[in-house]
């Protein structure tokens, strides 16, 4: 029998069903569920993090950049969106159920997560220098390699372009750490290499710059000049993204202002009667412009498609891109072929990838200088002479005396061509034996096939030319590099601590075999008009080859502190033993620390407008074994012979022909870095400063030795000079936004001073051309004879005496240079003498400004380099009269009809007035260029999507298209490859003006 319920517990059953249901009516009235979508400028955002304020409510958006998320109060309800590289949003539910967002990117994101090596940092805890470049600053210019592209876009990053199709940029940062002048270490996806003109630009997602030594020490050795971390781009989850960027562009090289017939004739006859020598018979009929000749309009084309997609648990990136440069100069051009594939997947604890690059180079290398042929030759010199063999015109010694080369000749009668195959990738495993405990292995490879012709024809292309029969030469190289490194990464962090382990191991061997040669009077065919370039052909062989290795072992550790976010400790341990050193100094060691304190976490610290403030500090010790792979051995060359005993047979021998120096060790920098960085106005301002002192110790240089020591084979080296570099780095960035329009300045300053402490050996300076290099003072100083102004009369002449009443320049005439007797000996000599300047600048700036509105973008780089003095080699030809050369156009040499004038008289075969040791050709090589000016449109989706085409963009940029300078050479942005010579424009090649199309769209 069922038992009956009392009236009193069933009131109270009621009652309580009664008032879930009323609690349940009054929660369905106030919660709802939002949706809706996050975009940025470009598209969808996947994986995009969506929280309710104040709760722990949270989901991400999806492939297709679409979220929902339930909401407790729809009326007083905040929704907060993150995502990596974007500005944080708070949008206010207030009754909707649909919200659509636009991230904004962010100028500085303090939460970003950087590559360090070996691992990764977001970039408020960094405690070292560190320069992050965004990937879109360096691709957005159209650049042969990476490095051209980095100018003007961080602190302490010095770049000097090539100019020329497959050129490649010198790059130094922070100064120059030793005189070999090598550049800074590459580390593509872990992988030691290099970003030279194989590597595609394209495929790049981050770029850090590790610029002092608590951040390079992990890389030990190879980290002395710095080292630039690239990341490639990688698959992510969601259907497959398909990209395509094309850009094509025309070049354009600037040209000096020379004089025509009428002028050059005029002139070079002046000097002639000047000199009392007879005149040319120049060929006045004839008006050449050798630059019209030389120069053409070259063109670049870029194009590159990408695929990429995954899941959760795998992704896959597979991109292939073609870039070709018509050179700007006859007879040049490069082509590139390149192919990417990275992978990764996950099961479980284990997960597994690889990063795979192919890439096929070609280049059509430039023959001669046609920077300084344009120049040397004549405009009286037709470009065609039937009467020279090889029927090329180049003067002759009755009409146009002039040992300048024709271009066209040489660009015709030489083909050199260098193709290069390289393929280099890694496959990497990790596991995650525990959750704080992940171990990785990398195998990593590279190889390279290099296949260098030379072909000469027969003919000529400069006056009084030494008769060669037709040559061909042929080069084959090849480059190996493996590479292992493993390491253990433990993770930890438990109430305010957190701790990050790192221990690894790196091995990597070298190798580098070369093989060539050479036939001479090889054979053409009539039939087709070309040579026979095989070596079966011609005749008198010559064969060359050598091998090389080196190996280097590394063990490394890295222990990361982290107390609160207030408190930052890393310190870094790495020893590496390389094969370059004799077995007692095989291994060095480097260790690092720094530390950071964050003020802006402390309690008494009140200041509502400042958001972060970081104070840090480094020291540390890196190496460098930049010398070859054998030098601590002697050099025994086995092919000398001796004549002995009665019958003077000939024995075989062996002869030491260089000396060696067995007790070789590794350069070591000891670098200090302090740094600020600090943020304000909601992050809308932040600001980087950094002071830093490097000090090389033991710098690897060829010491110079007598050949009677039996020293025959080149300098030795040693571990002989020491060098200091200090300087000041400043960036700081607003970005801000009013309505559609956004915008964003970024600024960046660096100071940068080198000293020579030590050249070692009671060396105190020496000499290079016209550079002194002096302990105390900065290298390459220039050291030449200082100018007066130029005499007006005679009896200037015979009043310009000494303090003993010597006359100084007894046989200067007026229209003369007058030069300093300095030492007051009353004669002109080298003793007069004086550091006059100094070629390196006192600051360099980068300027970058950005803004948008809507579906259009605009973008503004500059670059200055301010301070520095520099030698204008060309004007040292076309201005000195003394031989046959051409001459700016305009240019006014002293006459008595007139004197108001700074170019002496003009006077053939005489150095009176044309010497190039004088401060006559010393300028001032400060600049500003705008390195890049583009503005894009990225056209409307409502246009495009009926194509399936989520977003579209076209643009139109320049590069270097405005230079603001005093400088008269060609550009006063020039590179050369001499250390102590680095002010000094031997005519280098200019950095080119470009004019560019693109479209990028994506599916």
């Amino acid at each position: 029998m069922k038992k009956k319920l009392k009236l009193g517990k069933v009131l109270r059953l009621c009652f309580t069903l009664s008032l879930l249901s009323f609690l349940c009516c009054q929660i369905a009235y106030s919660q709802g569920r939002i949706s809706g979508s996050v975009s940025d400028k470009s598209g969808i955002l996947t994986g995009v993090s969506v929280q309710v304020k104040g709760t722990s409510l949270s989901t991400t958006t999806d492939q297709n950049g679409s979220f929902s998320i339930s909401v407790p109060n729809t009326e007083n309800a905040v929704l907060i969106f993150s995502y990596v590289g974007y500005t944080k949003q708070e949008i206010s539910v207030a009754g909707r159920s649909v919200i659509n967002v636009a991230l904004i990117e962010a100028a500085d994101d303090l939460d970003e997560v950087v590559v360090v090596g070996y691992g990764v940092q977001r970039k408020k805890d960094l405690t070292g220098a560190v320069s992050i470049v965004k990937a879109a600053d360096v691709q957005k210019r159209q650049a042969t390699t990476v490095a051209e592209s980095l100018q003007g876009l961080a602190t302490g990053i010095k770049v000097r372009g090539g100019g020329q199709p497959g050129s490649e940029a010198q790059i130094q940062i922070r100064g120059l750490k030793n005189l070999s002048g090598t550049n800074p270490l590459y580390v593509v996806d872990g992988l030691i290499t290099t970003a030279n003109r194989d590597f595609n630009p394209a495929d790049i997602e981050s770029i850090q710059i590790l610029k002092d030594a608590s951040a390079a020490a992990i890389y030990g050795s190879r980290a002395a000049n710095g080292v630039i971390i690239i990341t490639t781009k990688k698959g992510k989850a969601g259907p497959m993204q398909i990209e395509f960027s094309g850009k094509s562009g025309l070049q354009s090289i600037p040209r000096y202002d020379l004089a025509e017939t009428d002028e050059f004739s005029r002139i070079n006859f002046m000097a002639y009667d000047n000199a009392g020598v007879q005149r040319q018979r120049l060929d006045l009929g004839v008006n050449t412009n050798w630059q019209d000749e030389a120069y053409q309009t070259g063109n670049i084309q870029d194009y590159n498609l990408s695929f990429s997609g995954g899941t959760k648990d795998a992704s896959y990136y597979v991109s292939g891109g073609y870039f070709g440069n018509k050179g700007t100069v006859i007879s040049t051009d490069f082509d590139r072929v390149s192919f990417r594939v990275n992978t990764k997947g996950t099961r479980g604890i284990f997960t597994i990838g690889e990063n795979l690059a192919i890439s096929k180079a070609k280049r059509d290398e430039m023959s001669g200088n046609p920077i300084v042929d344009v120049f040397r030759m004549l405009p009286t010199i037709p470009v065609y002479d039937a009467s020279h063999p090889g029927g090329y015109g180049y003067g002759d010694e009755a009409r146009a005396r002039t040992f300048g080369t024709n271009p066209v000749a040489i660009a015709n009668i030489e083909d050199r061509i260098n193709e290069n195959l390289r393929i280099r990738g890694d496959v990497f495993a990790e596991l995650q034996l525990l959750k704080s405990l992940k171990f990785k292995t990398t195998l990593g490879y590279e190889t390279s096939l290099d296949h260098y012709t030379y072909l000469k024809k027969d003919g000529f292309w400069t006056l009084n030319q030494a008769f060669d029969p037709a040559i061909y030469n042929e080069n084959r190289a090849e480059f190996s590099s493996l590479l292992n490194e493993n390491t253990l990464t433990f993770n930890k962090a438990f109430n305010k601590h957190s701790f990050n382990l790192l221990v690894g191991q790196s091995y990597q061997k070298t190798k580098y075999a070369q093989i060539s040669g050479t036939k001479r009077n090889v054979l053409f065919n009539p039939s087709t008009g070309t040579y026979y370039d095989v070596l079966d052909q011609g005749n008198e062989p010559q064969t060359g080859g050598y091998r090389n290795r080196f190996d280097l072992i590394s063990y490394f550790g890295r222990l990361e502190y982290n107390y609160n976010d207030k408190y930052l400790f890393n310190g870094v341990f790495r020893s590496d033993g390389v094969s370059k050193f004799g077995p007692q100094n095989k291994f060095g060691y480097f260790p690092s620390a720094s530390a950071a304190w964050r003020v802006s976490k402390e309690e008494f610290f009140k200041v509502s407008w400042i958001d972060d403030l970081k104070i840090r500090a480094s020291y540390g010790t890196l190496g460098s074994s930049n010398i070859g792979e054998y030098e601590y051995q002697g050099f025994i060359n086995t092919f000398s012979t001796i004549a002995l005993g009665s019958n003077q047979a000939v024995q075989p021998g062996a002869t030491q022909v260089r000396l060696a120096n067995s007790n070789l060790k590794w350069e070591k920098v000891i670098q200090q870095n302090y740094g600020l960085d600090a943020a304000f106005l909601n992050n809308k301002l932040t600001i980087s400063a950094e002071y830093f002192n490097a000090r090389t110790k033991d710098v690897l240089i060829a010491f110079p030795l007598l050949i009677s020591t039996g020293n025959d084979g080149g300098n030795p080296r040693v571990n002989g000079a020491t060098l200091l570099n200090k300087g000041f780095e400043l960036t700081t960035t607003y970005a801000g936004q009013v309505q559609d329009f956004r915008y964003s300045v970024t600024a960046n300053l660096t100071t940068l001073e080198n000293e020579v402490e030590s050249l070692g050996y009671t060396q105190n300076k020496t000499f290079v051309g016209n550079t002194v290099t002096e302990v105390g003072q900065p290298i390459g100083m220039w050291y030449v004879l200082q100018t007066n102004g130029l005499f007006q009369t005679q009896s200037e002449v015979s009043n310009y005496r000494n303090s003993a009443g010597k006359i100084i320049q007894p046989n200067a005439k007026p229209g003369d240079i007058r030069f300093r007797d300095n030492d007051g000996d009353g004669e002109i000599t080298n003793k007069d003498k004086m550091v006059v300047g100094s070629p390196w600048a006192d600051y360099e700036i980068g300027l970058n400004l950005n803004a948008s509105y809507k579906g259009f973008e605009f973008s503004m780089d500059w670059f200055g380099s301010f301070g520095a003095t520099v030698f204008n080699g060309p004007r040292s030809i076309t201005e000195n009269f003394s031989d046959n050369s051409n001459y700016l156009k305009g240019v006014q040499p002293w006459t008595p009809e007139n004197p108001n004038t700074n170019v002496p008289r003009a006077f053939y075969g005489s150095s009176v007035n044309s010497r190039g040791d004088t401060d006559r050709w010393l300028e001032n090589g400060s600049f500003a260029r705008m390195k890049y000016v583009g503005i894009s449109y990225g056209l409307p989706e409502q246009l495009i999507s009926k194509w399936g085409i989520k977003n579209a963009r076209i643009s139109l940029s320049a590069q270097n298209l405005v230079t603001i300078t005093k400088y008269t050479g060609l550009d006063p942005e020039f590179s050369n490859s001499s250390i102590f010579e680095k002010g000094y424009d031997f005519g280098a090649f200019p950095n080119l003006k470009t004019v560019s199309l693109g479209l990028n769209f994506g599916f």
